[in-house]
C-alpha cells in the first residue's frame, strides 16, 4: 500500500499486509498505525461493521493478534456530509410561531446527528420542517436545539427558531426555571413515596456509555419523585407509577437517580431489569415487558417563558400508546 498523507480523505477498499515487526499487535492498533486518517475508534468501529476481512473472512475482533503476511481488507465508506440535511419526517407539532417550535417526540426518535445516526433525527425534520431558518442556530449539528430528550424517551421538547429565542430559553434552562415534569413506571417502592433525589452524576469509569453517580467531581444533579400509583400486593408492591420534577437537566438523570435509590425504569437497558420481581409477573405481563424495547419514560409537562411575548406557556402530552398499555396492565395486578 502506498503511504497516504495524514490529511487526505480516504474510501474504499484499503488492503494492508502485516510484516514481520508489526507480528503479535493487536488488529485495532495496527490498522489504526497503517492508516493514520482513520482514529482507533473508527476503525473499532469499521470491525463491528463487518468492513474488515482477511482472506474473504469478516475479522471483527478488535484484539484479535496480527500474524507476520497475512493480509487484510478494509472497506472504507465514503465520509458523512458533516451538515445534517433535511428529511421529511413527520412531527407531531404543539406548537409554532416565529421565535419557536414545540414538538411531542415519539420513542425512538434520535434528537440530534450523532455517531452511529447521521440521518433520521429530530434536527433533519426540522431543517425540512423549518428550512433556512433555523440554520447555524444554536450551532450547524445542533440548529435550534436547547435541550434534548433520550432517544427512547418520548415526550416534549422546545426548539429555537431564532438566535435570541435560542439565548433566552437556554437562559431559563440554565435558571432552572423550566418547568419539567416525567412520567415513569419503576421496579418495587422507594421507602419515601415522596422525596428529593441530590447527587452528582458523571460517565462511569467502566462504561463510558453510562452515566453514574460520583462521590466526587461530576454535575450537581437534583430530581424531586412523587409515587402516583402502586401496582400488585399492597404490602410489597412490584411496580410504581411516578411523577419526575427535575430541577437540574443531566444526561440519563432520571434513570441514574431511579437506579441509584435501588428502583430503576421498568424497560430500561442500560441501568436496570431486576429479573426477580418480574417472576412474580403473570406471563402476559412478562410477555408484554419483553416486547415493550425501550425505557418507561416520557416527557409530560413542559412550561417556560415565551422569549418574545413573556408569556407563560405550558404544554402537557398524555402517554403514548405504548406507555398507556404498559402502565394498564400493571394495574390489573
Amino acid at each position: 500500500m502506498s503511504d497516504p498523507q495524514d490529511n487526505e480523505p480516504i474510501q474504499g477498499p484499503v488492503h494492508v499486509t502485516v510484516d514481520e515487526s508489526a507480528a503479535g499487535n493487536r488488529l485495532d492498533k495496527w490498522l489504526a498505525q497503517m492508516i493514520p486518517q482513520l482514529s482507533r475508534a473508527r476503525i473499532q468501529s469499521l470491525l463491528h461493521e463487518g468492513m474488515v476481512t482477511r482472506d474473504g473472512g469478516t475479522i471483527e475482533d478488535p484484539s484479535y493478534r496480527v500474524k507476520q503476511a497475512q493480509s487484510f481488507c478494509i472497506d472504507i465508506p465514503a465520509p458523512v456530509e458533516a451538515t445534517p440535511q433535511p428529511q421529511q419526517i413527520a412531527l407531531d407539532i404543539r406548537h409554532e410561531d416565529s421565535s419557536l417550535i414545540v414538538i411531542d417526540k415519539p420513542p425512538g426518535l434520535v434528537v440530534h446527528p450523532g455517531a452511529g445516526n447521521p440521518e433520521g433525527t429530530l434536527v433533519n425534520a426540522l431543517l425540512h420542517h423549518c428550512g433556512d431558518s433555523l440554520s447555524g442556530i444554536g450551532g450547524v449539528k445542533r440548529p435550534g436545539i436547547v435541550h434534548r430528550l433520550d432517544k427512547d424517551t418520548s415526550g416534549l421538547l422546545v426548539v429555537a427558531k431564532t438566535d435570541r429565542a435560542h439565548q433566552a430559553l437556554a437562559a431559563q434552562f440554565e435558571e432552572h426555571s423550566v418547568e419539567r415534569r416525567y412520567e415513569a413506571l419503576i421496579w418495587g417502592m422507594p421507602k419515601q413515596a415522596e422525596d428529593r433525589i441530590e447527587t452528582r452524576l458523571g460517565r462511569s469509569r467502566y462504561n463510558r456509555q453510562k452515566m453514574t453517580v460520583l462521590r466526587q467531581n461530576g454535575k450537581h444533579a437534583i430530581t424531586n419523585y412523587r409515587c402516583t400509583g402502586y401496582y400488585g400486593p399492597a404490602q410489597a408492591p412490584l411496580a410504581c407509577r411516578v411523577e419526575c420534577r427535575l430541577e437540574t437537566g443531566r444526561t440519563h438523570q432520571i434513570r441514574v437517580h431511579m437506579a441509584h435509590i435501588g428502583h430503576p425504569i421498568i424497560g430500561d437497558p442500560v441501568y436496570g431489569q431486576p429479573r426477580m420481581r418480574r417472576k412474580q409477573l403473570p406471563d402476559e405481563l412478562n410477555i408484554l415487558i419483553e416486547q415493550f424495547d425501550r425505557q418507561a419514560l416520557h416527557a409530560a409537562v413542559l412550561g417556560f417563558i415565551h422569549p418574545e411575548s413573556g408569556e407563560k406557556l405550558r404544554f402537557e402530552s398524555p402517554l403514548p400508546a405504548d406507555l398507556h398499555e404498559l402502565v394498564s396492565s400493571f394495574e390489573r395486578l
